[in-house]
């Protein structure tokens, strides 16, 4: 591969590595205060997201390592202000989708688009892949504070299949029992099956 230093490419890539792992702090906190306001199934959304995100730094971080070892590279400025942690659920979620959709619409396609013209195609396809995981983060997100809003997540106004994420127990009803009758955990272990992939 062609040598990084000196590109766009390398600052994009310490900048993406940066954002990155800002996230996995930033969703490791989110998903305490999901649990602690009992939405156990968002939180858990938060912990599986806060993985991806370790995923991609580390994705990013092999680009680096070897040809930058105990060197400093700069960010790029348009990308280095972070959201800091919100007080309750909904402003988690709303604040992971406005960081999902940023990276998904702007900061990862501007990023390939770059990689591509100074002749880094496997970096390039790297943030574009990257970018599309992105997207399916702030679909997630959206749909689960959609349905924290309308009041709708544990209670629909048709006959919904709950699954216990605690034991499996499978429910049917409009509302998610208030205790699993199979592991006695509260409501907030129940989701709706198929509210989010």
């Amino acid at each position: 591969m062609k040598k990084l230093k000196g590109t766009k490419t390398a600052s994009n890539l310490i900048t993406a590595f940066a954002g990155e792992s800002q996230a996995v702090q930033r969703y490791t906190l989110s998903q305490k205060i999901a649990d602690k306001e009992g939405y156990k199934h968002i939180a858990k959304v938060f912990e599986e997201t806060a993985s991806n995100e370790r995923a991609h730094a580390n994705a990013l971080y092999k680009y680096l390592k070897d040809e930058f070892e105990n060197e400093a590279i700069e960010l790029n400025p348009d990308y280095t202000a972070f959201p800091v942690v919100y007080k309750d659920t909904k402003l988690a979620l709303k604040g992971a989708i406005d960081g999902e959709n940023d990276e998904a619409e702007t900061m990862y396609p501007e990023f390939a688009k770059i990689a591509k013209e100074e002749g880094f195609d496997d970096i390039a396809k790297s943030f574009t892949e990257i970018g599309e995981v992105e997207e399916h983060h702030r679909d997630r997100y959206k749909t689960l504070l959609d349905t924290l809003e309308a009041g709708e997540m544990f209670k629909k106004d048709e006959v919904t299949i709950w699954k216990c994420l605690n034991c499996g127990y499978i429910y049917e009803g409009e509302e998610a029992p208030v205790v699993c009758p199979a592991c006695k955990h509260p409501q907030g272990f129940f989701m709706a099956v198929g509210l989010v992939k």
